[in-house]
């Protein structure tokens, strides 16, 4: 998420606040800052980091 874009819950209308969340995946656990709603907690994954960062932790996991 970049500096000049606000996101907004499309739920509650909130402006995303970042905060750390733990993750889950094969029983591990992992933490990165994400956009959260402040209301209602639903968290916002931007295509980046699915596409990113979750694919290397998924297949350092899997390869242990």
């Amino acid at each position: 998420m970049d500096n000049t874009t606000t996101w907004k819950c499309n739920k509650c209308g909130e402006a995303l606040v970042m905060k750390k969340v733990v993750f889950g995946y094969m029983n591990r656990s992992f933490s990165h800052e994400v956009p959260v709603c402040p209301k209602c907690s639903k968290v916002f994954i931007s295509q980046a980091l699915a596409e990113g960062r979750m694919v290397e932790v998924e297949e350092a996991l899997e390869d242990k």
